[in-house]
Formats: C-alpha cells, structure tokens, sequence
C-alpha cells in the first residue's frame, strides 16, 4: 500500500494496552499464584496442583474431560498437570467403564496432602480476604465468573 508524505502511518497509542484485561488477569494471577505457592510450599505442593486435587475430590472420580472442563483447562495441559500428581503419587488415573475414558481419584497419600494443605490455603485465602474485604472479595469474585462466562460464550 502506497503513503503519501501528506498521510504519514499513524503510530497506535499502545498506553491503552496497559489497561488489557488479558494482561492485568495475568499480571495478578503471577502475583495470587506466588502467595498460594509460597503459603503451599510446606505441604510439598503449588496452588494449581491444590485446585486439581480438590476439584478431583469434590467431583469424586471424574474423568480427564469433565475435570478439563471443571478447570477451563485444555487437556493437553491438564493431562501433563495430572502425570505429575501421578508421578508424586497423589492421584491414580485409571480407566473407566469406558477404555477411551480416563478417571482421575485421589489417593490415600493425595489426602493426606490435601488435609496438610487445607490450612495453608486458609492462610492465604485469610490474607486475601482480610487485605480486601469480604464485600470486596465477593464483587471480585462475582466479577471473575461473569468474566468466564463472557470468554466461553464466544
């Protein structure tokens, strides 16, 4: 495409960029995921791994596709995520009725971590809350899952 001197390519304002909503959710969620990393670290697990094992225990056994689901996570992603736990010992991924469905459950030592793991994350959901505020805390969650819902509808 030709430009005339007169009409010279007009440089975007990327300032604006800094109020990206991808990039302001990744910025604090570096920042959240090294509070709960930190506050885990004693019970030998990070926060993601924490979020797996109790979404695996509150779904009961639940197959690979319906925890991907359950986390808004790819299954690529989520199957490296749950070798891990496996290789720890914390899960057991066997499989179901079905041969082409895998079922995650936890284990005896799965747990026990999480029941080690349970205070910690009090602790630093107890940061959380007590910095913001409950009334804060639940408008930002509120906002969190509309958010959610608004990227999955696309």
């Amino acid at each position: 495409m030709h430009h005339s001197a007169e009409s010279p390519i007009r440089e975007p304002d990327y300032g604006c960029c800094m109020d990206c909503t991808g990039f302001n959710l990744r910025k604090t969620m570096r920042s959240v995921s090294q509070l709960y990393d930190d506050m885990l670290r004693q019970a030998g697990i990070r926060g993601t791994q924490f979020s797996l094992l109790v979404a695996i225990r509150m779904a009961g056994p639940v197959s690979v596709t319906q925890l991907a689901e359950i986390a808004v996570m790819d299954r690529t992603t989520l199957t490296r995520n749950l070798e891990v736990l496996q290789k720890q010992g914390l899960i057991r991924v066997a499989a179901g009725q079905d041969r082409r469905t895998r079922l995650a459950t936890l284990s005896d030592e799965g747990r026990a971590v999480l029941a080690k793991a349970y205070p910690l994350w009090e602790q630093a959901q107890a940061h959380i809350k007590d910095s913001l505020s409950e009334e804060r805390l639940q408008t930002l969650m509120e906002g969190l899952a509309n958010l959610v819902k608004v990227t999955q509808a696309r």
